[in-house]
């Protein structure tokens, strides 16, 4: 239900998750959200932290805004983005030391980064049925858009993807625990859309990993498409499915970037309005596969790299939306980063001006095209001069 972006053309925005401040260094630590704000401390830190990234995505001149995941602790490789649900649903006890399959699959040793990363996720062990908790994601989101008057993305991960970090120990089998998964989150996001949230992200659908590896089979991707859009029913809200190739403390997980040309037709079945491609890694490498596809979604590729420290120059960010709209129409076409800029790979003060690279380059364009050009307060010469 395209609402939010309907009729706007080439919006831009990131994918979520945005570097903490410095000086924000309390944490959640299991405890509910809401029975965190009433910790002084937490709730000051936490409140004006959200409040420093949606403004800094304002300064940078983004259409739509995130709250940066500012819910998720300080943690090794972003293991919250996994571990807040995790640590938060009924039927999950004790830990693992490691997840199944994943060291063996991208040959992960000591030595290796990506070891250090999986050494620290331990994934839950499912021990009883899994039960809804306090993952509050529609009061997260009501605490952002308090501080904007732009429209905030909230953006969750989604069940297929949580599953991989949790060791099923009840269940006949992982489909089965899967599809309990996609029935919490769909009352999660339910939850959201009905208290308002305009514009939702569900990311990270597994269905482009899983045709990386050699015995992925149609039935596989299907089942994966059946549970994904099990989470989306009756989910009243314009929905966004983020994809990448991965994102711990800002590592390629596979060195060279896999294409989507196996996983896009069944990831465009999903139900969603937005369907997000990472894009800046491979310079624009499968964007020629949407040559013959015809679709009503729209299309978000990823123009500055959440993988490296380099901001990318505007007229970089132009080119590679100029590549798009050679296959893409303008009206389908949506602008953001690969994937979220972390809490642990890159600085904040790169993120916000990479943050401005992508929207200067988008203006580039938008003046190309006789569009609108959002106004970057952060790159204002008088602006700038006014505070020396």
């Amino acid at each position: 239900m395209l609402t939010v972006t309907r009729d706007m053309i080439l919006p831009t925005t990131v994918t979520g998750s945005y570097p903490r401040p410095l000086w924000f260094d309390r944490s959640l630590e299991g405890r509910s959200f809401k029975a965190a704000m009433g910790d002084s401390l937490f709730r000051e830190q936490y409140l004006d932290a959200v409040a420093s990234i949606i403004a800094e995505q304002e300064a940078a001149g983004l259409d739509i805004v995130t709250d940066g995941d500012s819910r998720f602790d300080l943690t090794v490789g972003g293991k919250s983005w996994f571990f807040y649900p995790i640590e938060r649903l009924g039927g999950i006890e004790g830990h693992r030391d490691t997840s199944r399959g994943w060291m063996g699959r991208h040959g992960l040793r000591p030595g290796k980064i990506l070891w250090e990363v999986q050494e620290a996720y331990q994934p839950g062990v499912v021990r009883r049925k899994l039960a809804r908790g306090p993952l509050e994601y529609a009061e997260l989101w009501k605490v952002a858009q308090r501080m904007s008057d732009r429209p905030v993305k909230f953006g969750a991960i989604c069940a297929p993807a949580l599953a991989s970090m949790l060791w099923n120990e009840y269940y006949v089998d992982d489909r089965a625990m899967i599809l309990d998964l996609c029935d919490i989150m769909n009352a999660e996001f339910r939850d959201v859309a009905e208290a308002g949230c305009p514009l939702i992200q569900v990311e990270e659908p597994p269905h482009h990993g899983r045709t990386t590896q050699p015995d992925c089979k149609d039935s596989d991707l299907e089942f994966l498409t059946e549970a994904f859009n099990r989470q989306l029913k009756d989910v009243k809200a314009e929905i966004w499915v983020h994809t990448c190739w991965g994102n711990p403390n800002q590592q390629r997980v596979y060195w060279t970037v896999p294409s989507y040309e196996r996983a896009l037709p069944h990831l465009l079945q999903l139900d969603c309005d937005v369907l997000t491609i990472e894009c800046a890694s491979s310079e624009g490498r499968d964007l020629p596969l949407f040559k013959h596809i015809k679709t009503d979604k729209k299309i978000g590729i990823g123009v500055v790299n959440h993988c490296n420290t380099v901001v990318e120059p505007a007229e970089q960010v132009a080119g590679l939306i100029r590549k798009a709209l050679e296959y893409i129409p303008k009206e389908q076409l949506v602008i953001s980063t690969d994937c979220g800029f972390g809490r642990e790979g890159l600085s904040r003060r790169i993120a916000f001006y990479k943050c401005v690279a992508l929207v200067e380059g988008t203006n580039i364009v938008r003046r190309e095209l006789g569009l609108p050009e959002a106004r970057v307060r952060a790159a204002d010469p008088k602006l700038w001069f006014a505070t020396r």
